[in-house]
């Protein structure tokens, strides 16, 4: 290995580093208590102690920032990775479970500081870009999935499809989970009864 590719080697190593310590900075911010400080990059800046200028270098922007926090998390979580193989299914009804099962995990698992950006994203019309970005995500993903059922089963029909993937939408929402799931519920009770509905919602109610 050359110098040069050395020295290019580490400063690449030393910039996944910083961004992996901006990004659970950003997550600790937004897991502490609810109005202890703002989410901003100054704040994210200083609790991962970097110069705000690194921040802007490596996500552009705030929102930037917040979009790569999801995608960290959902990689992570290997949500993209669950969703592609609930499409290699052969019954979409299958693929229907595994999907409510991959949203139900992730859900679970960033709750605290998902409930936040959530809450923030209503006041805040540049958080509410990015979380409208990834709602966008699970919209495309649904309706892909009701015209697979309405192909393999003939329900919904052509024209429930756009109903029944709106109720699914809502279905698989943080916000549906968040409810149902209270203060203590388990996520197999939570994922069970969101399937359940999920089935209704596409016209099969076995």
């Amino acid at each position: 290995m050359s110098p040069r590719a050395y020295r290019l080697g580490r400063r690449t190593a030393a910039a996944q580093r910083t961004r992996a310590r901006v990004l659970r900075a950003a997550r600790d911010l937004l897991t502490a208590r609810a109005g202890a400080e703002p989410f901003s990059v100054d704040a994210v800046a200083r609790r991962a102690g970097v110069a705000r200028m690194t921040l802007y270098h490596q996500f552009g922007s705030r929102r930037g920032l917040l979009e790569a926090l999801f995608d960290s998390f959902a990689d992570g979580g290997e949500l993209p990775a669950r969703l592609a193989a609930a499409f290699q299914r052969p019954d979409p009804l299958d693929s229907l479970a595994d999907i409510v099962a991959a949203f139900a995990r992730f859900w679970d698992a960033g709750r605290p500081w998902i409930r936040r950006v959530r809450a923030l994203g209503v006041l805040d019309p540049e958080l509410g870009k990015a979380v409208e970005a990834r709602n966008a995500r699970r919209r495309e993903v649904v309706r892909v999935l009701v015209e697979r059922l309405g192909t393999r089963y003939g329900r919904p029909a052509p024209d429930e499809q756009a109903q029944a993937a709106e109720l699914l939408y809502t279905l698989t929402s943080f916000e549906t989970f968040d409810t149902l799931a209270g203060p203590g519920r388990k996520l197999p009770d939570v994922a069970g009864q969101v399937l359940r509905l999920a089935r209704a919602a596409v016209g099969r109610h076995d």
